[in-house]
């Protein structure tokens, strides 16, 4: 009687947690990543960006409204070692600067 009280248990559990995951991840919003370039150019909006992206070469600001970290790079190709942007913050970019990636 233990062993079966053990089984169903663990059944219970196992069927809890493959259900519990997909709606945390649905529940996630990938967000954006905003670059301000100047007063006179509309903002660049990259909604939802997986991989590398070449900056406009006049960026100024880059804002990370996204849910994981966003790495900006001095390269256009994303290969040199980068400033890591958290969710939530921004930071400065040299124009010119390269790329980030997310």
């Amino acid at each position: 009687m233990r062993g079966a009280r053990t089984f169903l248990l663990a059944v219970t559990c196992a069927l809890l947690a493959g259900t519990a995951a997909p709606g945390t991840a649905a529940a996630a919003e990938p967000g954006e990543v905003v670059v301000f370039r100047t007063e006179l150019v509309p903002l660049t909006d990259y909604q939802d960006p997986h991989g590398c992206h070449k900056l406009p070469p006049d960026a100024h600001v880059l804002t990370n409204r996204t849910d994981r970290p966003v790495t900006v790079y001095g390269d256009p190709f994303c290969l040199t070692p980068g400033l890591t942007v958290q969710p939530g913050f921004g930071a400065h970019v040299a124009p010119g600067s390269g790329s980030f990636s997310a």
